[in-house]
């Protein structure tokens, strides 16, 4: 290879060098037995040596312990065939740093062998640093720690620890120096600090602040809003206290909580960099607020309620919940759709990683809401007919698989068909069944009992309905296990009791069964004796045989391109989401915020050949009234409904489509084509 021409006073050696030393990547110099003879300023700072420290350290000593027994035999292999070669870009490379903590690092390696010298050229590259992965990293952080949250309020009954734990978690998932919970005290004129960490020397628990509406506290309450202040340097709205300057607070941002419908406090966090916050962190501050204010409503409803009375309330609250945080979910999971159509993502593992840790951090997030709802009896089932035997025996076989091999499992079914979603009557059996193994920790016998019963037993009065079915199919559940004392059996079915230690139950599983028997317009029975096992009966309306369609789904088939689709979503972000889905398979969108401005839309004449609607539209028409009035406009016109929280269609006639929120683009398309080919 000639050497490169150089002009009068060149320095060859001071060139290259004040390139190297300069190289924004991190440079590492290894002879052929593998040690580090130089490295460049870029190398110490990833690396975190000094350069007395990183040259003559074994290059081996930059790997986890678990793969340097590995790299030996490959930094042999690669001494005797030298090569350029870029690393990273097919699989996930990580680099040990002095701390002994990781950086994922995409590697090329250059040879100098062919230039006469026996060394090797790294360049290393902090990939964590790409602004796309930091972005697609935060989000699914936040998930996780909204998921986290999530579980600790199913598992937690103690609202105070739950307040202590909000700032917690938003003070570690945002990275900043304080957080804290102010609520509005009754008379309305001061706030109280009721939680915090990173508090100043000036602010204690307990200590009460005035509600000033010039305050950012106060504007927060007053407008319902949050408030964002990317730089207090900058910031003209507000007076900020001279405490937070001289801690070296630079930033803050403030989001209201709420019960039912009236803002009583606000949760804030204060950092010491400036411009920390934007969106993401905003809409996941707000997301936890919701969960918080859900905590303390529920607190406040079961000091006042009876039993019956605190699982209908609880499920109100929890509708509120589902809604939003199903909304939050279907964004994070549009975004993710978005990500996996980038050509980054068939190119590089590391955004295939995120993405996919995002993505399992979404549906434990859409588990969550589907368990608050199956409780409280806001879930829209999807009832048919069941051939109950079958389904009984196919849960057995699976459970054989599954549980201790010291458990017996037996069947004794007759032939009968009853009417519930299958999918939520599996769940709730197989419920009953962890319960139930849970209750036989040295093995014992699990049996299944399912025959037809012409009513329900004396002692299910409460569980009654107006329109109680002729006859029922009963499936009883047997244990042999330690069994209940009364106690234990009178709070059985309430949500969140549970009798098992901590992160082992949520006190969900038997609530669920509750909802779904009285939902199905059945019931539910527990017997239980200590020392001799548990027996839980649920009770479903049964069909005869002859009368029982055969039911057929439609098949789904594909969107015909070019599809005119009025979409009415009143969250700007999953409107956005959806709308980009449907662009997605070749739709033409015309989108609206409200029920009224989408009958505008119709009774100007525009063609429309399908109708997407959210059913909670704010303060206006909900998804099902529209729906009713555009069908007034145009009667052949579909209509696809969706919904992450449905309470809103349980009173309304069945036989509308509806698509639960947090969806998919196929999920979306699948749903598109049902509707379609309904109305052909």
């Amino acid at each position: 290879m000639p050497a490169p021409s150089t002009g009068p006073g060149f320095d060859d050696g001071a060139v290259f060098r004040s390139l190297f030393l300069a190289y924004p990547d991190a440079l590492v110099l290894v002879d052929l037995q593998g040690v580090i003879g130089l490295a460049n300023p870029a190398a110490m700072e990833l690396l975190g040596y000094s350069e007395r420290e990183l040259v003559g350290l074994p290059v081996d000593e930059l790997l986890p312990d678990a793969i340097r027994s590995r790299h030996a035999a490959y930094r042999s292999a690669y001494a005797d065939h030298p090569r350029p070669r870029p690393m990273g870009t097919q699989m996930d490379l990580v680099a040990k740093r002095r701390d002994g903590s990781e950086v994922m690092v995409e590697i090329a390696l250059s040879p100098l062998q062919d230039h006469g010298l026996p060394y090797i050229v790294a360049a290393v590259r902090n990939v964590g640093t790409y602004p796309r992965v930091k972005q697609a990293l935060q989000r699914a952080r936040y998930a996780e720690y909204l998921a986290q949250f999530g579980r600790h309020v199913v598992d937690a009954r103690d609202s105070k620890k739950l307040l202590d734990l909000v700032p917690v978690i938003a003070a570690e998932a945002l990275q900043v120096e304080m957080a804290k919970i102010l609520l509005l005290e009754p008379n309305g004129t001061e706030f109280r600090i009721v939680a915090g960490v990173g508090l100043l020397p000036e602010e204690a628990m307990g200590d009460r602040i005035p509600n000033e509406p010039g305050s950012p506290a106060g504007h927060v309450v007053a407008r319902g809003e949050p408030v964002l202040m990317r730089d207090y340097a900058h910031e003209q709205r507000f007076r900020i206290p001279s405490q937070y300057i001289k801690a070296g607070m630079v930033c803050e941002l403030s989001v209201p909580l709420w019960d039912r419908g009236r803002t009583i406090g606000t949760l804030a966090v204060r950092s010491r960099t400036p411009q920390r916050f934007a969106d993401d962190e905003v809409r996941f501050l707000e997301s936890l607020s919701s969960m918080l204010a859900t905590v303390l409503q529920r607190e406040s409803s079961e000091d006042a309620l009876n039993h019956a009375q605190r699982l209908e309330s609880v499920g109100q609250l929890t509708g509120g919940v589902a809604h939003d945080f199903n909304n939050l979910l279907t964004v994070i999971s549009g975004n993710l759709q978005v990500l996996e159509d980038a050509p980054a993502y068939a190119n590089d593992p590391l955004v295939r990683q995120v993405v996919s840790a995002a993505a399992r951090a979404t549906r434990r997030g859409a588990e969550l809401t589907a368990k608050l709802l199956a409780f409280s009896r806001r879930q829209v089932l999807q009832p048919t007919i069941v051939d109950v035997t079958a389904l009984l025996q196919s849960l057995t076989n699976m459970l054989r698989r599954t549980l201790d091999q010291r458990i017996t499992i037996t069947l004794d079914a007759q032939e009968v068909l009853c009417i519930a979603d299958p999918v939520q009557l599996e769940s709730a059996l197989l419920n009953v069944a962890i319960n139930a193994r849970d209750a036989m920790p040295q093995g014992g016998t699990l049996s299944f009992d399912c025959r037809s019963v012409r009513t329900l037993p004396d002692d299910l009065d409460d569980q009654r309905d107006e329109k109680e079915a002729e006859r029922f199919v009963s499936i009883a559940i047997s244990d042999t296990g330690v069994g209940m004392p009364e106690a234990i059996k009178a709070r059985a079915f309430e949500p969140f009791f549970t009798t098992k230690e901590t992160g082992r139950g949520t006190g969900l599983g038997l609530s669920t069964v509750y909802g779904f028997a009285k939902q199905s317009r059945g019931a539910v029975s527990l017997t239980s004796t200590p020392g001799e096992g548990t027996t839980v009966t649920i009770f479903l309306p049964q069909v005869e045989g002859d009368s029982a369609m055969e039911e057929t789904e439609l098949p789904a088939g594909d969107v015909p391109a070019g599809l005119r689709v009025l979409l009415v979503e009143d969250d700007p972000e999953v409107r956005r989401v959806v709308r980009n889905s449907l662009a997605s398979m070749a739709c033409e969108v015309i989108d609206c915020a409200n029920g009224e401005d989408a009958l505008r839309v119709m009774a100007a004449g525009r063609h429309i050949d399908l109708l997407l609607t959210d059913i909670l539209l704010g303060t206006g028409l909900r998804g099902t009234e529209l729906s009713d009035a555009a069908r007034s406009l145009l009667p052949e016109l579909p209509v696809l409904l969706m919904s992450g929280y449905s309470g809103a269609l349980l009173e309304e006639p069945q036989g509308r489509e509806l698509l639960r929120k947090p969806f998919t683009r196929a999920d979306l398309k699948k749903a598109i084509a049902r509707v379609l080919n309904a109305t052909q």
